[in-house]
């Protein structure tokens, strides 16, 4: 794993970096392997990213956008990750509505619709029961408790390994995440942190010893590269 922090001035800047690196991820998986799959993360902090990437003139049918997690409402529900990446991003590029693939919510069973998830990825990327295919990027955020994707402190998602997609749950709301292991498969993982409220979570996350189940974000540890992207706020945790 090669892992790269960096600690950029304010908010605006860390969009900046993040749009840069984003954008040199896709050019080079284009060029080594003709398309590109980035996996979206929800939260408020990457929606100034994907409203900088509606903006690049990209070879869009090359490109494929999965979900690393999704609370489980419908795509047209406020809180949707789907439906905030689809506003500031999908809807404004002309990329073909066969490369973005939502994770299903509307099954009314949250272990039915992981595994057709599941499925979908493992057909995508041609991948056996077992295998876990290499995402170019997956995007991430962390939470104040350390959460990252619906991987939450002390829950039962933390633990799965055999299996791409799992249930994950915050306050006995069930949601749909990768799971560990397929986060560690992929070619580069991107943190995006911002804030001073994160530099609790990121001294743990940074610390040489903690736990893990306490702290779910230091478990992604990607066979590619690593990058932690902050802003000053959030950064003064791990200078």
């Amino acid at each position: 794993m090669q892992k790269i922090v960096e600690v950029l001035a304010d908010r605006e800047a860390l969009i900046d970096r993040s749009l840069a690196v984003v954008l040199s991820k896709i050019t080079a998986a284009i060029a080594e392997r003709g398309i590109c799959t980035v996996a979206a993360a929800g939260g408020s902090t990457p929606e100034p990213l994907y409203r900088a990437l509606s903006t690049q003139d990209l070879p869009w049918d090359k490109i494929h956008v999965f979900w690393g997690d999704e609370r489980y409402v419908p795509p047209e529900h406020p809180d949707s990750n789907q439906k905030m990446a689809r506003l500031a991003w999908l809807d404004r590029v002309n990329i073909p509505a066969s490369n973005i693939h939502p994770m299903p919510t509307g099954a009314a069973d949250p272990a039915a619709d992981a595994e057709a998830y599941q499925t979908e990825l493992q057909q995508f990327f041609k991948v056996s029961e077992g295998e876990f295919p290499a995402i170019d990027i997956i995007l991430l955020g962390i939470g104040d408790d350390a959460h990252t994707a619906s991987l939450f402190p002390g829950t039962a998602a933390l633990q799965v390994r055999d299996t791409l997609v799992t249930v994950g749950s915050k306050d006995g709301q069930p949601r749909i995440t990768f799971t560990v292991p397929l986060i560690n498969k992929a070619r580069c993982v991107i943190f995006m942190v911002a804030g001073a409220s994160k530099q609790p979570a990121l001294a743990q996350i940074f610390a040489p010893a903690a736990d893990s189940t306490t702290y779910p974000a230091r478990l992604v540890q990607p066979e590619g590269e690593l990058w932690w992207l902050l802003d000053a706020a959030a950064g003064v945790a791990v200078k």
